[in-house]
């Protein structure tokens, strides 16, 4: 089944280059193209714009994303103790500077994390937290792996998926926060939108494709959780991209608009997957 081309956006962030945004029908899932070959992805990387490889706090957005980190903070560990009450080994992928891994190590989880920049894993190891720039053994399993606005960035998915299960214990956790491109604030911005965020995200994801892919690696969603402070940051972003007036009201109006729509029809800006190991 041929892809469809859903729109086209540009990367906002570093180069100012347009990708196509084309839609698999079998995934109901959105793919960027051209796909940046894996020696040069590294370089759209490189802008102090790229919030989440720094713990800047100077300009709005930084200061109301960094706020939005640490909220998320707290409800991400409380969904994992409430999940996993035992504790154990927890890997984070993706860890970026590493304040999930600290909060979860003072909770009392044995943690580790990968994080391939490394500006932002130099940040990590400061804070006091375990983290390589890849996994080099893949013997240990985990009772709990994250992936917090990870996979969307990963250019091999499949193959991704099938480390994860390999790393997953019986009877571990999974959970997967991601984008969602069916919701409100994503249509109504289109090719605005900031969680788009072309090429750094090679992959834009449904619930039908998230269960999908992992049903392939016989895994199950048994949980999806709304992230509602998302909605708010990347429709204050996405207001930015269109050079609005008034960016900040205007992006808080359609994050609570978008959250609304989101509390009938469970298409929140973004969600947490929980994952399973079928039985």
């Amino acid at each position: 089944m041929a892809n469809t081309k859903y729109l086209s956006c540009k990367d906002h962030t570093v180069s100012g280059e347009e990708f196509d945004l084309l839609h698999n029908e079998a995934y109901d899932m959105l793919i960027t193209q051209p796909v940046p070959s894996l020696d040069k992805l590294h370089e759209y990387y490189k802008s102090d714009a790229y919030i989440s490889h720094t713990d800047a706090k100077k300009s709005m957005v930084e200061k109301i994303y960094q706020k939005i980190k640490h909220l998320n903070l707290n409800k991400k560990i409380s969904y994992i103790n409430a999940t996993n009450p035992g504790k154990g080994a927890l890997l984070d992928i993706g860890t970026g500077t590493g304040d999930f891994l600290l909060i979860a190590k003072k909770k009392g989880w044995d943690v580790h994390g990968t994080e391939p920049n490394k500006k932002a894993r130099l940040l990590a190891k400061e804070k006091g937290v375990s983290v390589s720039e890849e996994l080099t053994v893949e013997k240990k399993k985990y009772d709990v792996i994250t992936m917090w606005h990870v996979l969307e960035h990963v250019p091999d998915l499949k193959e991704q998926i099938k480390s994860l299960s390999r790393l997953l214990a019986d009877n571990g956790t999974l959970f997967i926060a991601v984008p969602n491109f069916k919701s409100y604030d994503a249509k109504y911005y289109n090719e605005y939108w900031a969680a788009y965020d072309v090429p750094r995200h090679l992959h834009h994801f449904s619930k039908r494709s998230i269960n999908k892919l992992f049903k392939e690696e016989k895994m199950v969603v048994v949980k999806i959780l709304p992230m509602i402070f998302d909605a708010f940051y990347v429709s204050m972003l996405s207001e930015k991209y269109k050079k609005s007036k008034l960016s900040f009201v205007r992006g808080a109006l359609t994050g609570m608009i978008s959250n609304l729509k989101a509390n009938s029809s469970g298409e929140y800006s973004s969600l947490i997957y929980i994952i399973k190991k079928a039985k």
